[in-house]
């Protein structure tokens, strides 16, 4: 069974649509581990007519991920974001990528009408076949097993990807999938697409030049925990 782990915070007026999506995956035997990390506002409510389960866990990327790891029935786990969106056919090519490798994640694109969007996301794309490091925005998903043997996802508030990557790349290449996951790109729209470019760089940059990630994370924009 695959179990579907969505991290949310905050997010009551999109929940409820970017769940509703994932209704065929359930019909056809996936389960949803909905992981808020303290909401201020009724995200939890939206979610629960449409998630299989809703975990509460402290607030970061990390700590959600490990919760619904900890909260899932499933032998397949699928990290997705609440603003990306899976391909219709996710499940089966989850199950086919699994059944020669530990994990993989899908390429992306990312949403919205600015040209230099789909040249980011290109470049992602092939960064990631290129180092085997995959970023939340491409959906990453590994067996269970793998999982545990990996030692799990750190308990960071940013850059929790590129550390599960790295625990998981220990294990064997990643499963680089061509077929899409769809990204929002009001991030990128909102901030400026060059400015946004720039601002993730930084930050990897900083990551690996060991700057704490929780202090990363309040540069990007997360509400520090409290």
């Amino acid at each position: 069974m695959l179990s579907i782990i969505v991290p949310v915070l905050d997010e009551e007026t999109s929940i409820a649509t970017a769940l509703f999506r994932l209704r065929p995956f359930l019909a056809r035997g996936a389960e949803l581990v909905v992981v808020d990390g303290g909401s201020l506002d009724g995200t939890v409510a939206a979610a629960r007519p449409y998630a299989s389960r809703v975990v509460i866990a402290p607030r970061g990327r990390g700590a959600q991920l490990a919760a619904g790891a900890v909260a899932a029935a499933g032998t397949a786990l699928v990290f997705l974001h609440a603003d990306t969106e899976l391909p219709d056919d996710a499940d089966r090519l989850i199950a086919a990528a699994l059944a020669s490798r530990a994990w993989g994640r899908f390429d992306v694109a990312i949403a919205g009408g600015h040209p230099v969007l789909a040249v980011v996301a290109a470049m992602m794309n092939l960064r990631s076949r290129l180092t085997g490091i995959a970023t939340g925005d491409q959906a990453m998903f590994m067996t269970k097993a793998a999982y545990a043997a990996a030692g799990g996802v750190p308990d960071i508030a940013l850059m929790e990807d590129i550390a599960l990557s790295k625990r998981l790349k220990r294990i064997g290449r990643p499963a680089c999938l061509k077929a899409k996951v769809t990204t929002s790109g009001r991030r990128w729209q909102r901030h400026g697409v060059a400015r946004t470019i720039f601002l993730m760089w930084s930050l990897r940059f900083l990551y690996w030049a060991g700057a704490p990630p929780d202090l990363l994370a309040r540069w990007y924009g997360y509400r520090p925990r409290g």
